[in-house]
């Protein structure tokens, strides 16, 4: 079963006005500029200054006991 037929049996057993409300935002989401696919970024070079700031030594604890939070 497609996904447009599972749509068909939830919204056949809903009462008229909310089907309605259904047909409304199938109307909506047609008219609403579809999302652009994400461009892989290539050039990592960006992130590598933040590449030593974290060594992997991660205390919750000590995150949330900081002086500045109290």
């Amino acid at each position: 079963m497609n996904t447009a037929e599972k749509i068909y049996q939830e919204v056949r057993t809903l009462p008229d006005f909310q089907a309605q409300e259904v047909l409304d935002f199938v109307g909506y989401l047609k008219t609403k500029p579809s999302p652009q696919p994400m461009q892989h970024v290539q050039d990592m070079s960006e992130f590598d200054q933040f590449g030593a700031v974290y060594v992997g030594n991660f205390n919750r604890d000590e995150c949330y006991d900081r002086k500045i939070l109290r």
